[in-house]
């Protein structure tokens, strides 16, 4: 593997780790709503 296909793929995984953090949040919110949205019906 030469340089650039590694810091190609140092990249990629700071991004995917990025998107996991954005998934994560995400799913933390729409549970949060859920539980709120149970509460008031």
């Amino acid at each position: 593997m030469g340089v650039k296909e590694a810091q190609r793929l140092k990249d990629l995984e700071k991004e995917s780790d990025q998107l996991k953090k954005i998934v994560a949040d995400q799913l933390l919110q729409i549970k949060a709503l859920e539980i709120a949205l149970e509460k008031n019906v």
